[in-house]
């Protein structure tokens, strides 16, 4: 199955919308957040990042989303084509699409077009 990291400067944010994505796409998709610095601050720790990488990967690929600024850059430093991507979609929609479509078994690229779509949810 394709895991999920979802990088944010706030651990928090990162928890809760892991936490989200879970009650609506389901338990056991690999799922892991990896928000904030090691003391607890906003920012981006590369090493939780990897070890979330790490975490999730079960060898059917990674998809990264960050939410802005240098989590995005701190997703570059891990991508690997084929392998861990970066989808550059709307944090919280695109976590539950990516979700949705990781549980339904949809392979790395269809987890990621899946998480692209979120760019076209209308609210109203």
């Amino acid at each position: 199955m394709v895991g999920i990291v979802l990088i944010s400067h706030s651990g928090g944010l990162a928890a809760e919308t892991a936490a989200l994505a879970r009650q609506i796409g389901g338990a056991k998709v690999p799922l892991a957040a990896a928000g904030g610095t090691e003391d607890g601050g906003l920012g981006t720790s590369p090493d939780r990042v990897s070890a979330a990488v790490e975490e999730v990967d079960q060898g059917d690929g990674v998809v990264l989303i960050p939410d802005l600024g240098s989590s995005v850059l701190t997703a570059r430093l891990l991508e690997s084509p084929g392998q861990v991507v970066i989808a550059d979609v709307p944090f919280v929609e695109g976590a539950v699409s990516a979700v949705v479509a990781a549980g339904g078994g949809a392979s790395l690229d269809g987890v990621l077009a899946a998480a692209e779509e979120a760019w076209h949810f209308r609210k109203l």
